[in-house]
C-alpha cells in the first residue's frame, strides 16, 4: 500500500514542480519543447564511442534546474532509476568490442567499454532533459504545445488520456491493496494467486471508473478537444531561448567542446 501511495505522490510531485514561477516556467511551453527536443537529437546522434564530446551537454539540465529551482536530488533519483536499463543494453559491448581504443598509463580500455559508458551518459542526458521539460512545463502543457506545433489531435488526447489514467489506476490500486491488507490482517494472502485476483479486481475496477469518467465528461460538453483555460505567446524570450540553446547544442554537436576547452586551458596553463 505504502508503494503504490508513494507512486502516486510521486506522480503528482512533476506537477507541483510545474506550478513553479521562474522564468524558464513562464516560457511558452512550444519553445521548451524544441529546445528539447533538439537538444535530444543532438544527443543521440553521437557515435558510440564518441564520448568526451557528450561532457560539454550537461550545460542544459544543469541551466535549467538552476533557473527553475528544481529539486536536483529528486531528478537524479528518478534518472538513476532508469540507468540500469542502459547498462543492460550495454553490458555485453566489452564482450564482443574488445578492440583497444584508448590508454591510460599501461591500461588499455576497449571501445566496447567507452560505448557502454557512452549510451549510459546519452540515457542520463535524454532523460534528464526529459523530466526537466516536464516539471517546468507540466505534461499537460506539453501536449498542448505539440498540437499547436502540428502533432494530430488524436495522439495529444491518447497522451493526456494516458497520463490522466495513470492517476485513475494508482488510486483504485491502493484501495484495493487497503482492503486486501484488511481482509488478510496485513500478513496472510501474499500468494501468487491473490495477487492475480487483485489484478483482475484493478482492472475491472478502473475500467468502470473510467467509463464514469468518460459519462461525466460528456455531460459537461466534451466533444473530443480538451478545452484550454490560458493560452500562452510565442514572444521575443522564447525566440531568444530556442536560438540561445538550439545553437548551442548544434555547435556543441558539430565541435568537440570538451575538447576544445581541455586545448584553451592547457595554452593558457603553458
Amino acid at each position: 500500500m505504502g508503494s503504490i501511495a508513494g507512486a502516486l505522490l510521486d506522480l503528482k510531485r512533476l506537477d507541483q514542480l510545474a506550478a513553479g514561477d521562474s522564468a524558464v516556467h513562464r516560457l511558452d511551453a512550444r519553445a521548451k519543447v524544441l529546445a528539447t527536443l533538439v537538444f535530444i537529437v543532438s544527443v543521440i546522434s553521437f557515435g558510440r564511442y564518441e564520448l568526451s564530446g557528450l561532457i560539454p551537454f550537461f550545460i542544459f539540465p544543469a541551466v535549467l534546474i538552476a533557473i527553475g529551482q528544481l529539486p536536483a536530488g529528486y531528478l537524479a533519483a528518478k534518472i538513476i532509476l532508469v540507468c540500469p536499463f542502459a547498462v543492460a543494453v550495454g553490458i555485453f559491448n566489452p564482450f564482443f568490442d574488445r578492440g583497444v581504443l584508448v590508454h591510460l598509463g599501461p591500461l588499455g580500455i576497449s571501445g566496447g567499454w567507452i560505448s557502454c559508458v557512452s549510451i549510459v551518459v546519452r540515457t542520463v542526458l535524454t532523460v534528464g532533459a526529459a523530466l526537466i521539460l516536464a516539471a517546468v512545463t507540466g505534461f499537460p502543457a506539453i501536449c498542448r504545445a505539440l498540437e499547436r506545433l502540428g502533432m494530430p489531435n488524436v495522439f495529444v488526447m491518447q497522451l493526456l488520456f494516458l497520463y490522466r489514467y495513470l492517476f485513475v489506476l494508482t488510486e483504485e490500486g491502493g484501495r484495493a491493496s487497503r482492503a486486501r491488507e484488511l481482509r488478510s490482517f496485513g500478513r496472510r494472502g501474499l500468494n501468487l494467486s491473490s495477487y492475480a485476483s487483485l489484478l483482475g479486481h484493478l482492472l475491472l475496477r478502473t475500467w468502470q471508473r473510467a467509463e464514469r469518467i468518460h459519462m461525466s465528461m460528456l455531460a459537461r460538453g466534451y466533444d473530443g478537444v480538451m478545452p484550454v483555460g490560458h493560452t500562452s505567446r510565442f514572444g521575443v524570450a522564447e525566440m531568444l531561448f530556442l536560438l540561445i540553446w538550439s545553437s548551442l547544442c548544434i555547435l556543441l554537436r558539430l565541435n568537440n567542446g570538451a575538447q576544445f576547452i581541455g586545448t584553451l586551458v592547457t595554452g593558457i596553463l603553458s
